[in-house]
């Protein structure tokens, strides 16, 4: 038989503990709870099984270890739990994912929420892998065709390049994605679906992504009812899926929807475990939690894929400077801004172009395709800063040669940034070159 097949047994076995470990409930507080009599070899992150004596068991992960004991974070809430009840240490949290998780949908667990069976890998990953050494990474690969006029001309997507997308709510930022996930050249696509609405994710699943999106992807998901650890889980999980099909080999496109609500989750452990908050209610920590996310994606060593990865940001009232999107987007490869007002107009995907950058550029398109760039975005700029002119009827032909150029072309320019493209990247910039003449 194929060795595959033995995989799930084969860590079911391993997972098989010959002694277990236990400790007891000493101290109770409204969110977290003392526990003693746990071994010596407990660590930071592991989890624990938590047994109430009134019937039922809860998960938790250690957040503090002292003297006394640990301090547990249970998942979902400490009511019911009490002084005395059995705790189990389990030990570090990990994943085994397996290429048959392909067009599935899991929990940061690994658990199937499809109603199908689903066999795990034959090795055990953390979710929290270290980012692979800097040295040895390669550079940015090729562009990739994305199936978006605008992503094959102007903003570029090249193999293993990490870019934010920044968005307010209801501003099309899912559909946006699905299109990504159908439309980019890529062999997996995993998608993790943190904090989403419940209702949501078969919405999502069945109308944006839609079966031929489903067929090459892995969705992993905790929707926003989810208890903190869970969430901030799902995109450490997402990640710990892209980088198994990774050390395959595969080109691996990542879709995490949202930072802003992994930083949430982690905001919501963190002050539990006692950390103090800082600028906007986040506490010091968060920094290099999104940093670490964002830097395990990208190109791979030599020998393995790479994972091209699109982060995205919830940005109230579209403030780009607030804690989360800054971080954020000081670590990544390019940032592609969403704006209500396009939006409201009816144009899809409603990017605002000046206020968006890849960083790609100008190295992955040529001195020809860099020059209808910088025209469109000059033109751009022209119409933008002239706008409340001339819709007020204030503007005079013929006062600046640049605004007259760029209101002749604004119409086609505008309907090109939401057109699909579909004949590949040369075909959409003689498009985009035909809007500019």
């Amino acid at each position: 038989m194929p060795e595959a097949a033995f995989a799930p047994l084969a860590f079911a076995i391993a997972a098989v503990r010959g002694v277990r470990h236990f400790g007891r409930i000493a101290a109770a507080g409204a969110s977290t709870l003392g526990v003693a009599g746990l071994p010596a070899a407990t660590a930071l992150g592991d989890r624990v099984r938590i047994e109430a004596q009134s019937g039922g068991a809860r998960a938790g992960e250690v957040l503090r270890l002292g003297p006394a004991g640990a301090e547990v974070l249970p998942e979902g809430p400490a009511e019911g739990l009490a002084i005395g009840d059995r705790v189990e240490h389990l030990g570090p949290a990990v994943l085994a994912p397996d290429d048959g998780w392909i067009g599935r949908i899991v929990d940061p667990a690994g658990t199937a929420l499809d109603g199908r069976p689903l066999r795990a890998g034959r090795a055990a990953r953390p979710l929290r892998a270290p980012a692979p050494a800097a040295a040895s990474r390669r550079r940015l690969g090729p562009r990739l065709a994305t199936g978006l006029a605008v992503f094959d001309t102007l903003l570029p997507v090249v193999r293993g390049q990490r870019i934010g997308l920044f968005a307010g709510s209801g501003v099309g930022k899912s559909m946006l994605l699905g299109r990504l996930a159908r439309g980019v050249a890529a062999d997996v696509v995993v998608i993790a679906l943190v904090g989403e609405r419940g209702r949501e994710l078969r919405e999502f699943v069945e109308g944006t992504l839609g079966h031929e999106g489903l067929a090459r992807s892995v969705i992993v998901t905790a929707t926003s009812d989810a208890p903190p650890l869970a969430r901030r889980r799902a995109a450490w999980a997402g990640m710990a899926v892209a980088e198994h099909f990774r050390d395959a080999g595969a080109h691996v496109l990542f879709l995490c929807d949202s930072v802003t609500r992994f930083a949430e989750a982690h905001r919501e452990i963190a002050l539990a475990g006692g950390e103090v908050a800082g600028l906007g209610g986040w506490p010091a920590s968060t920094a290099h939690l999104i940093g670490a996310l964002a830097e395990r994606a990208g190109p791979g060593p030599e020998g393995a894929g790479d994972i091209t990865a699109v982060f995205s940001v919830l940005v109230p009232g579209s403030d780009m400077e607030e804690p989360v999107a800054d971080i954020l987007r000081g670590v990544l490869d390019g940032h592609v801004v969403l704006d209500r007002a396009i939006a409201e107009r009816g144009r899809f995907p409603a990017i605002d172009l000046l206020r968006s950058v890849s960083r790609s550029l100008p190295g992955a398109a040529s001195a020809a395709e860099n020059a209808l760039i910088a025209e469109a975005r000059r033109l751009l700029g022209a119409y933008d800063r002239a706008e409340m002119m001339i819709r007020a009827g204030l503007y005079a032909t013929g006062s600046d040669p640049a605004v007259d150029a760029a209101v002749r072309v604004y119409p086609r320019l505008d309907a090109f940034l939401a057109e699909a493209s579909p004949d590949g990247v040369a075909a959409a910039f003689r498009r985009l070159a035909a809007c500019l003449s």
